[in-house]
């Protein structure tokens, strides 16, 4: 593609200057909008710059890819609601035979889960267990926070839903979800043994030697505290777009309501065993979204209409919180309750069939998230809001500006420029792809990279053969997502982990991004070159 003239050139490299800026620093001095107005923003620059015309930005904007996004987000929220990530909390645990088992552990159920609800997911429902297991056993937080954060990374790239540059590119490629998941399962599996091997190398004698009591003090993890550890998994997991300030609101907002509503049902606990001397005082209190709280000598019925709670729930905005509501439904309520959650599970894993089965992955994410809304039998509003919608507005805004910046003919430039060195069919030419997606992937982020060489990559890889093709996607799938691990910027997964843990109550510690380079440059550097050698085409 030859140069655009020199004025569109220039105007359509400002407008993407700005979305990488505002993309990669959301919260930078001069202009501190985030990612999702920064997006927004690059993309009006380049119809107001008329790099491209409107009608251009409304088609660059891939609803297939927006299809399949939104229905894994609705349906990581019902399994929240149905408990799925109480109970991966629990296996960390569950018969734990010291650090290095629980290491592995951690590996292991991260990678899975992450390949199956998205990486940023995971990192967000198991941080907070992963720090109260390592307090209970007066374990050192840093190498498993390490492993959380990694192997999430590492697993998520196993599958087109495991993470948002995977979506683009099993839409872009046309690659089936059962032959994504063929081509690079092998690379993962290695990848996650690999990359827990190098953590024990590094933390051996970390782990072999127990914190003191007085340094750390023991905190047993409890029903209470796996009952109680509940996240938005589809809106939280995306917190990193916001700024730091805005990050700091919601979460001490939603610790602050937490720990009112646990206040609040202690009181009428106590109450109840008393003779409920404070009840009027609980009724008028408006801070916890009752309208009335009536505690009989037989049953405890508990009615909600306020905006916090739903009915006979403890959690936030409007999910419930099951530990609280199955204590007070009866004995057809629970089957009840079991038999939706079984459901949920059903349908789930009918959607990952029917994936593996090669049918239209949007519409199938689609038609299960609508089968679990239809199942729930109740307003869906609650379950919908926690969809993270400013993440589907940042897709929008960037295919706009990437296209855009396509139009200029810079990246195809550049691309003609190293297309002879990096062919698929040498391992140099394999070699110095890989370098190129592993440093634009750090520096442009990775779903960016993937929509800028996806297409380029691909072409150059269809001339010597159907099958480099699809080697070609699968390897940039497998460089972008791995190339996370190198720094604390280099993916969402691993800034949700240092969030959740610096903020984590009672058991916060605050990884730093020194401590996450010296780990994270080897093994990606490793991890990245075995799994390189196992794709397979």
């Amino acid at each position: 593609m030859a140069m655009a003239p020199t004025v569109k050139v220039v105007l359509g490299s400002i407008a993407f200057v700005i979305f990488w800026v505002l993309a990669v620093f959301p919260a930078v001095p001069f202009l501190p909008i985030g990612r999702t107005a920064g997006s927004l923003l690059g993309g009006m620059l380049m119809v107001l710059f008329r790099v491209i015309t409107p009608d251009q930005a409304y088609a660059a904007i891939d609803l297939p890819i927006l299809g399949l996004l939104f229905g894994t987000m609705v349906v990581s929220v019902y399994l929240e609601r149905a408990d799925m990530f109480k109970y991966l909390g629990k296996l960390l645990s569950w018969k734990s035979q010291g650090a290095k088992d629980l290491l592995c552990r951690i590996c292991l159920i991260s990678a899975i889960s992450s390949a199956l609800f998205t990486n940023d997911t995971s990192c967000v429902v198991l941080t907070e267990f992963v720090l109260k297991i390592a307090r209970q056993q007066n374990l050192p937080p840093h190498p498993f926070l390490l492993a959380l954060a990694s192997s999430a990374n590492i697993g998520s790239s196993a599958t087109p839903i495991g993470n948002p540059q995977n979506l683009v590119i099993a839409v872009q490629s046309k690659i089936s979800f059962g032959m994504f998941l063929f081509g690079i399962f092998p690379a993962m599996l290695v990848g996650v043994i690999v990359n827990a091997l190098i953590l024990l190398c590094m933390y051996w004698k970390l782990l072999s030697v127990q914190k003191d009591e007085e340094d750390v003090a023991s905190e047993v993890v409890g029903e209470d505290d796996v009952n109680s550890h509940r996240f938005s998994p589809a809106t939280l997991s995306h917190l990193t777009s916001l700024n730091s300030q805005e990050a700091n609101s919601v979460l001490e907002s939603t610790n602050h309501v937490e720990s009112t509503l646990r206040s609040r049902v202690t009181l009428v606990e106590r109450d109840s065993i008393q003779g409920s001397p404070n009840e009027s005082e609980i009724q008028k209190d408006p801070s916890v979204g009752f309208e009335s709280i009536r505690i009989s000598d037989a049953s405890k019925e508990i009615e909600n209409s306020g905006p916090i709670l739903s009915k006979k729930s403890t959690s936030v905005n409007g999910v419930e919180s099951d530990s609280f509501a199955e204590e007070s439904l009866g004995f057809s309520e629970k089957w009840k309750r079991v038999l939706w959650k079984a459901c949920v599970y059903l349908v789930t894993l009918g959607m990952l069939i029917s994936l593996l089965s090669g049918l239209n992955m949007s519409w199938t994410a689609i038609t299960a998230a609508l089968a679990l809304v239809v199942l729930d039998f109740k307003d869906a509003r609650p379950s919908l809001e926690k969809v993270s919608y400013s993440l589907l507005i940042f897709f929008c805004g960037m295919f706009i500006t990437v296209d855009g910046f396509n139009k200029t003919g810079i990246p195809s430039t550049l691309w003609e420029f190293m297309e002879p060195y990096a062919k698929i069919d040498h391992i140099s030419g394999t070699a110095i792809l890989a370098v190129v997606i592993l440093v634009l992937s750090n520096l442009a982020s990775n779903v960016p990279t993937v929509l800028l060489l996806g297409a380029r990559v691909a072409t150059s890889a269809a001339q010597i053969s159907p099958a480099s093709e699809k080697k070609a996607w699968l390897v940039l799938a497998w460089v972008s997502t791995v190339a996370g691990n190198l720094s604390l910027l280099g993916s969402a997964a691993n800034l949700i982990v240092c969030e959740q843990a610096r903020r984590a109550p009672h058991c916060g510690y605050n990884l730093t991004f020194w401590s996450h380079l010296k780990f994270g440059v080897p093994s990606t550097l490793i991890v990245t070159a075995i799994g390189l050698t196992l794709i397979r085409g």
